[in-house]
This record gives C-alpha cells, structure tokens and sequence, in this order.
C-alpha cells in the first residue's frame, strides 16, 4: 500500500446559524493536505443513519478518501455561534459515532503503511476511540511524523490524555491560550512562552513545535531554531478550520522536503486564506497550491 497522511479522530458536521458544514478537525487536516497533491485520508466513525449516509456522500464529493466504520451511535454535530469576529465556539455533542472508532483490521494496515498522521485530545475523551488512537499511533512506522494537534475543547480533555499523547507524537500543534493551560496543568506557569516551548520540545524529545497566537503571529519550534510570522490582515468570515488548514500546509510543505521557515510561512498564508471563507474546507487558489505542487509532483 502506498504510504497516506491520515487525519485521525473526529468527523462531524458543524452546525452554523445558517447550516451545516462538514467538519472536525482531523478530517479538515486531511482535507488540506490533499489539497497539496498528498495522498490523505480520514480515519473515524459515524453512524447508521441518514447523517452518516450524508457524511460519507459528502466526502465523496470534496474527493476525500476515508476509512469510517459505522456504529450503533448517531454522526457527531457540534453547534457553532460566531461573534463579531468570526471566533466561534463550540457545543459538542457526547456519545456520538466518532466517539467509538473501533481498531479494525483495515485501520492497522493503514497504520502500518502511514507517513504522517494528526490526531488531537477531543477524540480521546472516550476510552474507545483513545484505545484506538493510541494502539493506532503505535503501529505506524519509524519516522512516521506524529502530529499532536491539541485543541482543547470544552473539559474534554484531562493531565493524562495530553502526557501519553505527547509521549506518542514527534510534532505538537498548540495555540496561545491552550499553552497557557498546559502551562499550569504541568506546573510551570511563571515561565514566558517561548521557555514553556522551548521546556517541552526538550522535555518530550519533539522535533517541532508550532505555536499559533491568532492575530499576534506564530511560532515555529525546533531544535536549535526558531521561526516567526506575522499574521496577515485579512477580512475575516469565519475562523473555523483555519488551525486545521495551518497544520495541514505545514505538514504537505514539510513531507515535500520545504525547509521549516518556507513551510511555516506557507502554512500562515494558507490560514489566513481560510479565514476570508465560510466553513473549514474551502478549495485553496492556485496561487497558493502551486508554491509546493512542483515538490509534491515528484514524491
């Protein structure tokens, strides 16, 4: 099997005031980095019934390949309320399909033969899908690049899920506020941001960390060097899926050979495009697929 860049976890559809738009941030990674010219796909569940029907229909149509298993629970929603930023938060529902992601066999294989994979905290809130996460991770292949994209959600995540995920990954994706969480589950919160970054890349043996900080930039971490932008103004429509656009640029940029900086800022352009549309999966212009297509052509 030719080697995949997974998105691992939740598949939902976010339910907007105006409609809902498929979404979860796994399957927004996978969708982004396809977009580069990568092999990707989502790993989830969803349910036997209609919206599970529309679920899989749906990513059929966005020409996003997936492994979803269908379970005795209904297809995961999160309602979405936007302020007058475009800052959304969100309502998830429990007990959902995404919620208990069974370990089969056809999972394992893709595991196996997996270069890169994201997973993040929300979908380990319940034990089955954490066991398949987890047992996930540890069966892909040495130098397989393990992306802990962290969004922390609500309560639904604890000291323990955070500490073995960040035992299982190579590369950590954090924001400004969910740092500062960390910071203070972990005791060490009198520290400046650029030491906690710097703390745990050391501590947990990371490649990299990328730190984004909304308007006020972001920050790339690795050993030995550190890479900084600014955030572009843009007019903003929404700003859901753009951490998930960001983290899929920067991994199709990097898989593709682009040196940490020329990814990072790649990264930041490609956010900063979603955040001028509506919804966490809009087609990238040309002018910004191009700036790696040439790279990816020759994998």
């Amino acid at each position: 099997m030719k080697q995949v860049i997974v998105g691992l976890g939740e598949a939902l559809w976010d339910c907007f005031p105006g409609g809902k738009k498929l979404g979860g941030a796994p399957a927004n990674f996978a969708f982004h980095v396809s977009q580069f010219g990568h092999e990707a796909m989502t790993v989830s569940a969803v349910g036997n019934d209609a919206l599970g029907d529309e679920t899989l229909a749906a990513f059929d149509g966005k020409g996003l390949r997936y492994v979803m298993p269908r379970v005795d629970c209904p297809t995961g929603t999160v309602q979405v309320e936007l302020d007058e930023r475009g800052v959304p938060t969100y309502i998830i529902k429990e007990g959902v399909a995404w919620d208990n992601i069974p370990f089969t066999p056809g999972i394992e294989e893709l595991a196996r033969s997996c270069r890169a994979v994201c997973f993040g905290s929300l979908a380990q809130r319940n034990e089955v899908s954490r066991a398949t996460i987890h047992r996930f991770l540890d069966a892909t292949p040495a130098g397989c690049l393990k992306i802990f994209d962290i969004n922390l959600r609500q309560n639904f995540y604890s000291q323990e899920v955070i500490r073995k995920s960040l035992r299982r990954c190579n590369v950590l994706k954090i924001n400004d506020e969910e740092l500062v969480i960390i910071g203070r589950m972990f005791g060490y919160p009198g520290l400046d941001f650029e030491n906690k970054c710097w703390l745990i890349l050391g501590k947990y043996n990371l490649d990299i960390l990328v730190l984004t900080c909304g308007v006020n930039g972001s920050y790339v971490f690795s050993k030995g060097a550190m890479s900084y932008y600014e955030t572009p103004k843009v007019d903003v429509a929404d700003t859901v899926g753009a951490g998930d656009s960001f983290t899929g640029a920067f991994t199709a940029a990097i898989l593709a050979g682009m040196p940490i900086p020329q990814a990072h800022r790649l990264a930041v352009d490609v956010s900063a495009f979603v955040c001028t549309q509506n919804g966490a999966m809009p087609r990238l212009p040309a002018s910004l697929l191009g700036r790696i297509g040439g790279l990816c052509e020759s994998l």
